[in-house]
């Protein structure tokens, strides 16, 4: 046996009493899910819970690190309005919305979020507000180190929210506290003072001119010299921001714009006036799916036309309007403010603000998919009256199903746009809990009607690097094998069957052959259809990491599997493809019933087939199983697993629990993050087939 550590992944598991539902809805929820930005690009999605006990329950992970921000829900039926709640048992961590709560996930990449020991302090600001004629507040963060009586006054950004939002979403949300307090223990930023003002307001240069500056000027040592200041601000205080830096030029000689538009034109003299007042202004936007994307192109074309002189962060691929952008977004800017910097180009990895448009509706296959990855799925106008759809596939985190919210456009069609990594993909439309078929979209699931698929290309991933397609003339060929069954009536089945390219019926070394079977609930298409099984065996082959080989997928469903594929399935193939029929040649793998069909034929016929694996395994060895046989016979037998989400995890424990003290020798391969899914299916083909028929 080869020793492997196998290390289960961490998930995170929501609970919410039942009995807390009725008090915070007014109802008594019969459909109860989780939501919160899990799904890829941090998109606002929901995961259905169940009820176990007194509680309702959901599993979801492994989470990348970073800040996740989530809320419970409950609707009285699908065709209803959820109503969001929280959980009373936890505390109320964002104040603009009440049922919010919050979660940090700590680890590589998330550094600069993280908390920072003796870091800077938070203060609450309470000054007199002429433009209101009442108390306003601002939040304020000092450095660590803050000294009130410092002889040089600290240099200050001013930060203004967005329509919405609660000035104090910058900690609750942003982070802000943790981002300045890394920056500026690791040197790189300068020390400053941050003031959190609250921008909701119609007279926003008399709100910061007039009224917040002084009061912060009065309350902290902080500089009243326009060079060092600083302002900045998301959406409407982006554009409070940039309508300072022109009607109150020269007040601030820095200023950001985060997912942010200007109204008023520039002209070519205002322009110059701001040119030698300012330092900085930067430009920041998520990618397409930012509402302000578009307005961020025009306001950088603007500020261009005009000769104004501004730098671009460019658009962010990762994510779109939302927190985990804007907390970039301060992370680059508070490194530039106060400080001169050589480089003014966008962050790696950023891509350029150039004008985005989706096609138009109802004229194209769906989902589209663009040159960046990013995915639209659209319903056509069938959909106009309903309540609520959702599209629900594997794009949620290690492969998992969320329900992610589509929006209906005016024309009465759903639409989705959300950024998807590489590889390939499966879902289906939602409507008021009826599970719809895209239409649009021309692939078929044979086993699942209401499923269909698409590839987002790319090597960036493991599944996206092997499920792309290779190009045309280095592709193996796939046909239909058909064959008489064991099962009763002896019918007529179907089996794909992969060759690789080059294939020759009539060379004199017959070809090895790796027999693949699906799971429960599918069929001999799955592994095609679902599984881009093809396009694996495609990438291994050009990359020349496999021996050349056929691969037969065959239906397993209501047979004597170890009599199927030894008296039937083998014979088939042998009989219509160059295949071997030696032992050593052969290979036989499965997911979930599969692997109970290849380990049931490894325990009744031990060295039929010299390659087993097994993925999301089960079925432990009978007492009877031939132990010395199986070893004798057997090259290989490797087992897989998800993590503790697939429901066979217990299961496949157990069986290599049994085939430890049984003695028959195996290679338990570590687990791979996800639940019972093909995520994690093709994860174990991709690393089982190089393993075949190498000597």
């Amino acid at each position: 046996m080869t020793e492997v550590d196998n290390v289960v992944p961490d998930v995170y598991r929501f609970a919410v009493p039942n009995s807390a539902i009725q008090p915070a809805t007014g109802i008594t929820g019969s459909v109860v899910a989780v939501e919160g930005n899990f799904a890829p690009g941090k998109t606002w999605t929901t995961l259905n819970m169940g009820a176990s006990g007194g509680n309702w329950t959901s599993t979801i992970g492994p989470l990348e690190p970073g800040l996740y921000y989530y809320q419970y829900s409950a609707r009285p039926a699908w065709n209803q309005d959820a109503i969001a709640f929280r959980n009373p048992a936890s505390p109320q961590e964002v104040t603009s919305k009440p049922a919010w709560n919050t979660l940090f996930v700590d680890g590589p990449g998330a550094e600069w979020l993280a908390d920072v020991p003796n870091g800077g302090a938070l203060e609450d600001l309470t000054y007199q507000s002429s433009v209101t004629g009442a108390e306003r507040s601002a939040l304020v963060w000092t450095p660590p180190g803050y000294d009130q009586n410092r002889a040089e006054p600290y240099p200050v950004l001013y930060l203004l929210q967005d329509e919405g939002q609660s000035y104090r979403e910058w900690v609750e949300l942003g982070r802000l506290k943790q981002i300045l307090d890394n920056l500026t223990v690791e040197g790189e930023a300068e020390p400053m003072v941050v003031v959190m003002g609250d921008g909701e307001s119609d007279e926003i240069r008399g709100e910061v001119v007039k009224n917040l500056l002084p009061a912060a000027e009065g309350a902290f040592n902080v500089s009243s010299d326009a060079g060092d200041r600083a302002i900045a601000g998301i959406g409407r205080g982006a554009e409070q921001a940039l309508s300072l830096l022109v009607s109150a030029t020269g007040e601030f000689s820095n200023v950001g714009s985060f997912s942010g538009d200007l109204e008023q034109n520039v002209g070519k003299g205002k322009a110059r006036e701001i040119n030698d007042a300012t330092d900085l202004i930067r430009l920041y936007v998520g990618n397409v799916t930012d509402p302000s994307y578009n307005a961020t192109v025009s306001l950088a074309d603007k500020l261009s036309a005009a000769g104004v002189e501004f730098q671009s962060d460019g658009s962010d691929p990762e994510t779109g309007g939302t927190w985990d952008t804007w907390q970039k977004s301060l992370h680059d800017f508070a490194q530039r403010v106060f400080q001169a910097s050589d480089d003014t180009g966008p962050s790696e990895g950023h891509l350029p603000l150039e004008p985005h448009a989706l096609p138009a509706a109802g004229t194209t296959p769906t989902p589209w998919i663009d040159e960046n990855g990013v995915v639209t799925f659209e319903t056509g106008t069938e959909f106009a009256g309903a309540n609520n759809v959702t599209v629900w596939g594997n794009f949620g985190p290690a492969g998992s199903w969320p329900r992610t919210p589509m929006t209906k456009q005016e024309d009465g069609r759903w639409r989705l746009t959300m950024p998807v990594e590489a590889g390939s993909y499966y879902y289906k439309f939602v409507v008021e809990g009826s599970d719809r078929k895209d239409t649009a979209n021309p692939t078929t699931v044979l086993s699942e009607r209401n499923w269909s698929t698409f590839q987002v290309p790319g090597d960036e991933t493991l599944r996206g690097e092997y499920t792309t397609p290779v190009a045309p003339e280095a592709r193996g060929d796939v046909q239909v094998m058909n064959y008489t069954s064991s099962a009763s009536g002896n019918p007529t089945r179907s089996a794909y069957v992969w060759t690789p390219p080059g294939y020759d019926p009539d060379r004199t070394e017959a070809y090895p052959v790796f027999y693949l079977q699906h799971g429960g609930g599918q069929t001999w298409t799955d592994w095609i259809e679902v599984g881009f099984a093809a396009q694996i065996l495609d990438n291994h082959y050009a990359k020349g990491n496999i021996v050349p080989m056929v691969v037969v997928m065959a239906n397993g469903n209501g047979v004597n599997f170890p009599t199927e594929i030894t008296q039937r399935i083998t014979v088939a193939a042998e009989a219509q493809y160059n295949v071997s029929s030696e032992p050593a040649d052969r290979a036989l793998a499965g997911l979930s019933m599969g692997s109970a069909a290849a380990l049931s034929t490894l325990y009744q016929v031990p060295g039929e087939f010299a390659y087993i694996g097994a993925m999301s395994a089960f079925t432990n060895p009978p007492a009877n199983a031939n132990v010395s046989a199986i070893n004798e016979g057997t090259k290989l037998l490797r087992i897989y697993s998800g993590d503790i989400q697939d429901f066979t995890y217990p299961n496949t424990l157990s069986l290599v629990s049994s085939l430890n003290s049984r003695g028959i020798e195996h290679e338990f391969a570590p687990i791979i993050p996800g639940p019972h899914s093909w995520d994690v299916w093709q994860k174990s083909l991709i690393d089982l087939l190089p393993r075949l028929f190498q000597g």
